[in-house]
Formats: structure tokens, C-alpha cells, sequence
């Protein structure tokens, strides 16, 4: 092409105005992303704080996932690769963001233990490697657990992010790029001469090239599941803090994450700790949340069954129902629904929405 068009090109590529509806971890990550190619983006949201990134406690389990192969493990694999890279360009909006690291995965069931044991063997990686029984980890963690027979396996590359950190720094970001945020509800979308006409329940119509759905169970109110046949379910996630009142067990002796049978676990402080995330298929928090979360052991220690919840909170996540999980499709010209991660939206928003972005060329090109 010679430079007068790529330059004209270039000047309409800019001009593209996108619409992202839904303002989760995926919405705010298709709009950096965006964004930095020079779009005019405008995300709307009308409640910002209810999404489902609320929920997530930002535990980012790449290398450690067991499926090595197919789309999801290709999805993770690239996210692994880019979160490094975000992390640096992220930190010149906020020094403190980083991926704590190791993760550790543990299991009181033997055969679950063999299959760790298995996989590890079997990768190969320096990066992973299973727990002996005595580890210091390992040790700490069946003492203040008062359990012996706890093991697992230890990844040095995945890690966790600190959720509300992380949506802190990209609304800044998105500020200073001058994103427009709209707490709007959009009702409908259609299309009129190649234009995407997005209605608010306050009957306002926004224009725009584009529209990428990202506002989890709510797309498929907009796209009429009959003609797309996507359906999501919700599946509620809650977590909690707890407060010990024991000075015989000292949480900050204990791994900074881990995952005890499925339960994930975060020491905030000597008497501190978080739990989650339950798997409540339904848009109810259940009441026996306190249950729930702390037998991940045939028998609690003293101090968490005396453990008062200092704190509360569920999101709401999407689960694809019928596909796997997240959906990411063209659903027509200029039109993209990226959406249904269900537990892994902070996980691989890198390569989503790198994902998004190539479809968005394409498109406007």
C-alpha cells in the first residue's frame, strides 16, 4: 500500500469508535488493549462494582493446570507468556502491582496426590515440583492445619494478583487514555448501514463501528440466544475473611496462596485469612457459607472452627452451557462476544483480548 492510503487508513482506523458493554476484568482489558491501537472506546457498565471480577480472588493457576492441550490450554499458555509483559506496562500506573509467587496446590486424597505426583513427573518443568512431606511448606502448612497427612505440589511461575488492585490500576490506566464510561444499561443492539446502534433504557442510542460483549449472562439478552444458541449459566462464587482469635497458630508461617482440596486460601495477616470460592449454581448466595468453605478437611483445626467471618462477598460468574469455557466469537460483522469465563477471566483476559484485537483489525481493515 503506498503511504497516502496507509496514512488515510491509519486516520480511519482511529476514527473507528467501539462499543465494550460490561466493565469485568474482560471489558477493562479489551479497552487497554484497544485503546493503545488508538480506537475511541467507550465502555458501558450501569454497576460497575456488582460484576464478577468482584468475586475472583486473582489466583492465576497457568503451569499448573493438568490439561496440556487443546483451546484452553493454548489460551493459558499465551496468557502465561504476555502477564509479564502487562505487569511492566501496568506498573508505570501503579509500582505495587505484581504476581505473587509460588502457588501451591495440595490434596489430603491420596489418589489426587499420585496424579500430581504423575503430571509433575511427566512435565518435566524445574518450574514445578511436588511437595515431600518434608518440605518446610509442608510441614507449616499440616501444622497449623493440626493434619498430617496434607501434600501437593508447588508451581514457582503461577501465582496470584491482587483482583481489586488490579481493576484499580486499568481504571486509571483508561482514565488517563480518556476511555468514556458510561453507567448506562444497554437494552438492545442493532444494526443500521454498517453502524452499531446500542439503545439505553433511557431510550439513548449510541453509535458505533463495533460492540464486543463482555457483560457475562446479560449478552445473551441482547442477542437473542436463538439465533446465536449460546447459553451461559450462572455459577455464584462467595468468599470470605476470617478473624482468629489463637495465638498459638500464626498464619503469616503459611504459604502467601495456596489451594487445600479445591478450597483456595490467602493469609492476610497473623489472624487473618481468606477462603473461597464456592461453586453455587444460582444467583442467591446460600446461607451456610461458613460451612461450606472450611470443611476442606475431615477435621478443621481449633481456631478456624472458632474463627469468626470478619468479612463477605460473591460475584457472579458465567458458565458456558454445552461448550467450553470462555466464549469468544464473531457473532456477525462487527459484532464479538467475549464472554463465560467462568473462574479464569483474570487468567486469560492477556490473550482474550489479544484475541479480540486481531478480530477488531480484521474487521475495520
Amino acid at each position: 500500500i503506498s503511504n497516502i492510503s496507509m496514512k488515510s487508513l491509519k486516520e480511519n482506523f482511529q476514527k473507528a469508535h467501539i462499543v465494550i458493554i460490561g466493565s469485568g476484568i474482560i471489558g477493562k482489558f479489551n479497552a487497554l488493549e484497544l485503546s493503545e491501537l488508538g480506537f475511541q472506546v467507550t465502555i458501558i457498565d450501569p454497576a460497575q462494582h456488582q460484576n464478577s471480577s468482584n468475586a475472583a480472588l486473582g489466583l492465576l493457576m497457568g503451569n499448573m493446570y493438568q490439561k496440556r492441550r487443546g483451546r484452553s490450554w493454548d489460551l493459558r499458555k499465551q496468557s502465561i507468556e504476555l502477564w509479564p509483559q502487562w505487569i511492566t506496562f501496568l506498573q508505570k500506573f501503579n509500582c505495587e502491582l505484581n504476581i505473587e509467587k509460588p502457588l501451591i496446590q495440595l490434596t489430603t486424597d491420596e489418589e489426587k496426590f499420585k496424579k500430581l505426583e504423575k503430571f509433575v513427573y511427566e512435565n518435566n518443568d524445574q518450574n514445578l515440583r511436588i511437595l515431600e512431606r518434608d518440605s518446610i511448606f509442608i510441614k507449616n502448612i499440616n501444622k497449623a492445619f493440626q493434619a498430617k497427612n496434607i501434600k501437593g505440589m508447588i508451581s514457582f511461575k503461577d501465582g496470584r494478583i491482587n483482583p481489586f488492585s488490579l481493576l484499580q490500576t486499568l481504571d486509571k490506566y483508561l482514565k488517563h487514555k480518556k476511555v468514556n464510561y458510561l453507567r448506562e444499561e444497554i437494552i438492545k443492539i442493532r444494526k443500521s448501514n454498517n453502524q452499531w446502534i446500542s439503545t439505553t433504557r433511557n431510550n439513548e442510542n449510541i453509535k458505533s463501528d463495533m460492540v464486543i460483549l463482555c457483560n457475562s449472562l446479560k449478552a445473551i439478552d441482547l442477542i437473542g440466544s436463538l439465533s446465536h444458541n449460546i447459553k451461559l449459566k450462572p455459577v455464584l462464587g462467595q468468599a470470605i475473611e476470617i478473624e482468629i482469635n489463637d495465638a498459638e497458630v500464626d498464619l503469616l508461617s503459611l504459604p502467601k496462596q495456596f489451594n487445600i482440596n479445591g478450597k483456595n486460601i490467602i493469609p492476610k495477616s497473623n489472624n487473618k485469612l481468606i477462603i473461597g470460592s464456592t461453586d453455587e449454581y444460582s444467583t442467591k448466595p446460600e446461607e451456610n457459607t461458613f460451612e461450606k468453605l472450611t470443611n476442606f478437611l475431615d477435621k478443621k483445626p481449633n481456631w478456624l472452627m472458632k474463627g469468626k467471618i470478619s468479612k463477605k462477598w460473591f460475584g457472579i460468574r458465567s458458565r458456558p452451557d454445552g461448550e467450553p469455557s470462555p466464549i469468544m466469537k464473531n457473532l456477525e460483522d462487527g459484532l464479538i462476544i467475549c464472554t463465560g469465563f467462568y473462574k479464569n477471566g483474570i487468567l486469560l483476559a492477556p490473550a482474550c483480548s489479544k484475541w479480540v484485537t486481531n478480530e477488531v483489525k480484521n474487521y475495520l481493515y
